[in-house]
């Protein structure tokens, strides 16, 4: 009887460990919040780790990858002695005003082509063309319209994010259920009310998704923008820390971006969740 028990207790063994095993990494199983907090910082845990493992045993030299304590100190001392808090503040309001003119732009236009067809056959084929071409390409001709002042920075900026955003707004408003629509039309809502009280509610909660993707790519775009003829950003600080090869400091630029873009993130989580309550990904928005 004990043999049996034990050849018994053996067979469960791989089930029990199965089961376990599908409750860890079942597909969109919800987790509480203190285990996304463990999980966020056992990340950063293994990169920082393999980023000092790096450096502990000379895969590559200290001149070309700093350990991490050395991009710490580097920023300390920018932000302590080269004004670097200035450099900051001037590069979030490029991000800042950028982004709020594409979306007073992208938002309303990108609604509107995906609610009319008409509106959409006529911007549709200026606006795809558009999202192909490169927005670096634009620098030279900015630089000779616009100058070197803050002006280039915020068109450049624009135009790398503008295109995109209409065209994911256009997608988000076409997938409104026209079941919606009908019901709105049949109640004798206008086409106006019909585009406030209905589009427009239902479509919003995507559209802060696609706001929160869209400032991600501006970001990306900001080391573009300010490594000419700036004298001021983020970007410039890297362009000057490349002059003298002081690669902590173009870490620490680095470093700052990737702060600044995740709290912009957290911001939009924030706000997706408060303004939406109704929509239900707005409760855990990812």
């Amino acid at each position: 009887m004990r043999k049996q028990a034990l050849k018994g207790s053996d067979r469960s063994a791989p089930r029990r460990a199965r089961r376990r095993a599908r409750l860890l990494f079942d597909f969109k199983q919800p987790i509480n919040t203190p285990e996304i907090i463990a999980l966020g910082i056992a990340i950063w845990l293994i990169f920082f780790g393999l980023w000092e493992l790096a450096h502990f045993t000379g895969w590559a030299p200290p001149a070309l990858l700093p350990p991490p304590q050395t991009v710490v100190l580097a920023l300390y001392d920018l932000i302590a002695h080269e004004n670097f808090l200035y450099d900051i503040a001037v590069s979030t309001y490029r991000i800042v005003a950028s982004f709020a003119l594409a979306c007073a732009v992208g938002v309303p236009l990108g609604i509107l082509m995906g609610s009319f067809s008409r509106v959409a056959a006529f911007f549709d084929p200026l606006v795809s063309a558009w999202r192909y071409l490169p927005a670096p390409s634009f620098i030279p001709l900015l630089l000779m319209w616009l100058g070197t002042g803050d002006v280039e920075k915020l068109a450049l900026l624009f135009i790398g994010v503008v295109w995109f955003l209409i065209t994911l707004v256009m997608d988000h408003t076409r997938n409104v259920p026209g079941e919606l629509i009908d019901t709105a039309r049949t109640l004798g809502a206008s086409r106006l009310q019909i585009l406030w009280t209905v589009v427009i509610p239902s479509v919003m909660p995507n559209i802060v998704v696609t706001m929160r993707q869209m400032m991600a790519a501006s970001w990306t775009y900001l080391t573009i923008a300010e490594i000419t003829a700036a004298t001021v950003g983020i970007g410039a600080m890297m362009m000057r820390a490349k002059r003298f090869i002081h690669v902590d400091q173009i870490m620490a630029g680095i470093l700052v971006i990737g702060i600044l873009g995740l709290l912009f993130d957290y911001a939009f989580r924030v706000a997706q969740k408060g303004l939406f309550p109704y929509d239900s990904e707005g409760q855990s928005p990812s």
